[in-house]
């Protein structure tokens, strides 16, 4: 008999299946967000444009606020406010941050991107998805505790020449709504997380400008972790 941990406990409709859906699902809707922002936006506009995009995409509702970063607020954390009036410019970076909920489970996705050429932006955003995929990579190959995986990506951060924010550990989601499980962050989780049920969240900064990049997936196995960085 296999001993469920209690921060990984379910409710009876969950499926594998649908939590893939639901992650699916969260990446189209994020894609066609970041598609449509463009410099000269305030970050209210970006976030008229994602209420537009979740209100089309057949999600049943949101379980977390989406967040949308420009420039300097791409340093903040989920819980803080951004600078009011934050314009995205011509050379800048932003994120999106979603929680949506599909056929009654989570979906919970983000993404940096590089508005113009600015080659520090760019670089941020793509260093981001790398020390995800490394963090992932080591989960699936060693079976490793949601803290152990936190001590990881600071390194890959570190040896990467960007700073981790120590202050976003990942959560579990699940069939809506997974907070009734009070499972806490996963960079505090002891366990060898399970699949299917823990956001991995990735955000780092540049040692010295304020330029900060996001990134988040369900953790899963079987999938290539590069397939959500289109």
């Amino acid at each position: 008999m296999t001993t469920v941990h209690a921060s990984e406990r379910v409710g009876t409709i969950f499926s594998v299946e649908a939590m893939l859906a639901a992650r699916e699902g969260s990446w189209r809707v994020l894609h066609d967000i970041a598609a449509a922002i463009r410099p000269g936006m305030t970050e209210d506009d970006a976030r008229r444009i994602a209420a537009e995009a979740i209100a089309a995409s057949g999600a049943q509702r949101i379980w977390h606020p989406s967040i949308v970063r420009f420039g300097p607020n791409t340093l903040k954390t989920f819980r803080q406010r951004s600078a009011p009036d934050t314009v995205l410019g011509e050379d800048d970076i932003f994120f999106v941050d979603l929680g949506l909920v599909f056929e009654g489970h989570e979906g919970d996705v983000g993404d940096t991107f590089a508005a113009g050429n600015d080659p520090i932006a760019s670089a941020c955003a793509m260093a981001a998805r790398t020390i995800f995929d490394a963090v992932a990579s080591e989960w699936r190959e060693n079976s490793t505790t949601g803290r152990a995986l936190y001590d990881f990506a600071a390194r890959q951060a570190d040896v990467a020449g960007w700073v981790l924010n120590h202050e976003t550990k990942g959560h579990r989601v699940g069939d809506y709504p997974h907070a009734i499980w009070k499972a806490g962050d996963l960079g505090d989780f002891e366990g060898e997380p399970a699949a299917g049920l823990w956001i991995l969240e990735i955000q780092i900064r540049h040692p010295d400008l304020p330029v900060g990049a996001f990134y988040e997936d369900l953790l899963v196995r079987g999938i290539d972790p590069a397939g959500s960085h289109a």
